[in-house]
């Protein structure tokens, strides 16, 4: 003892860089693990479920996992099994998860106290992908700010259809436009109807506000920021964009893209099939809806286990690539995507660096990049490599209910609860690495992480 502090040995200082001290990556990966361990108990309690129904641990533990991760698979029929406290369980799990659990405890904090420590900064920046560490508070009522807002509006728009346009008594009609418009804002695509959307599938007043709902919260809160901070400051009638950061003009054009490439695969592919019986004005609709679903929500307006092979297989790519980082969106995010295709023109054309938009990217980000897509295929080619080898089920139909749980996207087949209890869990372990991230996951497993001090002799495999 010195001074009334006790010496800790370099051993002991090692140990404690291990898992006793925990990393910010590590609380992300924990408090995500013990909010889906706090849903299940409640998803088990009697009062969760309707008169005469009963809940599986299995049961139970898949739901909570799906509302957390904001995916929306289900192995129970939603509006049918849980009761009126069991819905409002799922629903506080997806604002839950999609907010963030450090984000949340942060905004305690500041409730409380005004301030947020220096371990919660650190975590909070983790989870939200902060640049800095002053920016946390920012982010976080940032965060509450821009849910609370699209929220009330989706339900405000919801409710007044679901009220006016379908004779729903007014706090029916509440509930059903808060939980709609709460599960699509944060991706989640839970619905309080047994064949989800499929019954508005022709009604725009309900179908447009859940695809602007969706689109707004698969962009990510850091575009959502940038966006908001550039319109107040420009000047009337003066827009420009040339101050966007890369990261919002790849996250807006790359996803423009996408919602246009899903929405013409999936009119082109199912006009005569799937959209047959319905008018011109209908098709197009429907097919917008389904082009925008895959960005990671999981509302479906028809049924995908009648859909094409290859509208499944189109709807496979859109959700691996999935939404905008930093937000309610799942897959491998679609700056992930851009920065690999970027990676592929750089090799081709012999060049040194990779440039996006008159941008150089740092080699650190593009190994990244590699790593979280390699991570994620292996996964969802492993996890259906397995589940055929041990289901009745097909190739087509196991890799889109794979790339959903994977994805956080909540799309299905109609297989899911019809998948044994290990295939489920499998699916719940794709779900809680999806939401977390592969990188984040495999960061919290490491006990320590440092720097090579020195490099070993360069060698070149032949490559291709």
């Amino acid at each position: 003892m010195t001074g009334g502090y006790r010496l800790v040995s370099p051993s002991g200082l090692r140990r404690l860089s291990g898992w006793a001290v925990l990393s910010p990556v590590r609380v992300v990966a924990m408090s995500f693990a013990a909010a889906i361990v706090v849903g299940t108990a409640l998803l088990l309690l009697p009062g969760a479920v309707e008169p005469g129904s009963s809940t599986s641990v299995t049961e139970a533990l898949f739901t909570s996992t799906s509302a957390v991760c904001l995916t929306g698979l289900i192995v129970v029929d939603t509006p049918v099994h849980w009761s009126g406290f069991g819905q409002g369980v799922i629903l506080a799990l997806i604002q839950a998860g999609g907010l963030g659990i450090m984000t949340l405890a942060s905004m305690v904090g500041l409730m409380l106290a005004d301030q947020i420590g220096l371990k919660a900064r650190m975590n909070t920046a983790a989870e939200a992908r902060a640049s800095e560490l002053g920016d946390v508070r920012g982010v976080v009522i940032g965060v509450i700010r821009w849910s609370v807002l699209i929220e009330l509006v989706t339900a405000a728009a919801l409710t007044l259809r679901f009220a006016l346009g379908y004779d729903e008594p007014a706090l029916r009609a509440l509930w059903l436009g808060v939980f709609h418009s709460i599960s699509a804002f944060n991706n989640a695509g839970f619905a309080l109807y047994s064949d989800n959307m499929i019954g508005f599938a022709t009604d725009p007043w309900i179908c447009v506000p859940l695809m602007g709902a969706v689109i707004l919260g698969g962009l990510g809160f850091p575009v959502l920021f940038e966006v908001g901070r550039r319109l107040r400051r420009a000047a009337p009638g003066s827009r420009s964009r040339a101050g966007w950061t890369l990261h919002t003009r790849l996250t807006v054009s790359v996803t423009a893209v996408l919602l246009v490439f899903g929405f013409a695969a999936v009119l082109a592919l199912e006009w005569a099939r799937t959209l047959q019986t319905y008018s011109a004005s209908q098709k197009v609709l429907v097919a917008a809806f389904q082009g925008v679903m895959p960005r990671t929500a999981g509302f479906n307006s028809v049924d995908y286990a009648d859909l094409d092979d290859a509208t499944l297989l189109v709807t496979d790519v859109l959700m691996f690539i999935g939404g905008g980082s930093g937000g309610t969106a799942g897959g491998i995010k679609v700056t992930t995507f851009a920065l690999l295709l970027f990676i592929i023109i750089a090799e081709v054309r012999g060049e040194r660096s990779v440039t996006i938009l008159d941008r150089r990217v740092d080699t650190r980000v593009q190994r990244q990049a590699l790593a979280v897509a390699l991570i994620g295929i292996g996964l969802v080619m492993t996890s259906t490599i397995v589940l055929l080898a041990g289901t009745p089920f097909g190739l087509n139909e196991l890799l889109f209910e794979v790339t959903s749980a994977f994805a956080t996207v909540g799309l299905s087949t109609g297989i899911t609860a019809e998948l044994p209890h290990w295939g489920q869990w499998i699916l719940i372990l794709l779900m809680y690495l999806g939401r977390i991230g592969p990188i984040t996951m495999v960061s919290a497993l490491a006990a320590r992480q440092r720097g090579r001090r020195y490099d070993l002799p360069a060698e070149r495999p032949l490559i291709g």
